[in-house]
């Protein structure tokens, strides 16, 4: 998966950051519940990456005035 950056978020309108913020979260829920399970994770530096996502995602819903 590629990094998004603040700038090409800030593109995006609110219904495409909303569905990318609830893609990210579930699979977020994903690699947990499976590194929790005991499975090692194929990418260990993912879910790193996914928490950075969906907190860049947040920052720019807050910056547009979107409750979430």
């Amino acid at each position: 998966m590629k990094e998004l950056k603040a700038k090409m978020l800030r593109e995006m309108n609110n219904n495409d950051l909303m569905k990318k913020l609830q893609e990210l979260q579930s699979s977020l829920l994903n690699e947990r519940a499976m590194s929790t399970m005991g499975g090692s994770p194929h990418n260990p530096g993912k879910i790193k990456s996914l928490r950075r996502q969906i907190a860049r995602i947040k920052t720019v819903l807050k910056e547009k005035g979107v409750r979430i």
